[in-house]
């Protein structure tokens, strides 16, 4: 494999593109939205990013993708080739654990629902067990919940995606603080209201 874009233009992909007339402007090149390492970019847009969908697929072939959360900034750039996060305690199926263990194969897909930005990581995922210094490494403290292992995801291809139906969303954690300075507001309005009516003389 020469061009590293390969990784997702499959030559399978690229004839999809010829019949269909998008070959030209789907084609791209290292650097113009598509990069082969980790950039500040990646950190940054990462650092805020408190969840992202996990696929991986079986010896076999049988795809399957999972969601993955925790603290923003849980998926960690540790290097220009290498991202980490500390994997938490779920529901213990391990369906993504036991496709790594024979394909390790993987793909990361990360939204930014509330300025509609999406980021897509191809790589191979590893599962890190019992290194308790790596684990210390990606795990925070803070966050609430079991750390069982560690999985490093070495990266081969990202890109950055449009934005295009992408529909926006916020978190409450976003909209908290304004929705707390309109209570406030509404407050100090009833407050005034209810002095203005004591001031008024009896009828």
């Amino acid at each position: 494999m020469n061009d590293p874009l390969d990784i997702a233009y499959t030559e399978a992909v690229k004839q999809a593109q010829l019949a269909r007339g998008s070959r030209r402007a789907a084609a791209g090149r290292i650097g113009a939205g598509w990069f082969d390492t980790a950039n500040a970019d990646l950190a940054a847009f990462l650092a805020e990013r408190d969840h992202f969908f996990l696929g991986s697929a079986s010896a076999a072939g049988q795809p399957y993708i999972q969601h993955r959360g925790g603290p923003p900034g849980f998926l960690k750039v540790l290097d220009e080739k290498t991202l980490g996060f500390a994997d938490f305690r779920g529901n213990r199926q391990y369906i993504s654990l036991g496709n790594l263990s024979e394909n390790p194969q993987a793909f990361i897909f990360v939204v930014d629902y509330a300025l509609q930005r999406r980021i897509k990581l191809w790589g191979r995922a590893e599962v890190v067990e019992g290194d308790a210094v790596l684990l210390q490494k990606l795990a925070d403290p803070d966050y609430q919940a079991r750390p069982e292992r560690a999985i490093l995801f070495h990266l081969d291809l990202w890109a950055i995606n449009c934005p295009q139906h992408i529909t926006q969303r916020v978190s409450a954690a976003d909209i908290a603080p304004v929705l707390a300075r309109y209570e406030n507001r509404i407050a100090e309005l009833e407050a005034e209201l209810k002095l203005l009516k004591a001031a008024q003389p009896a009828p």
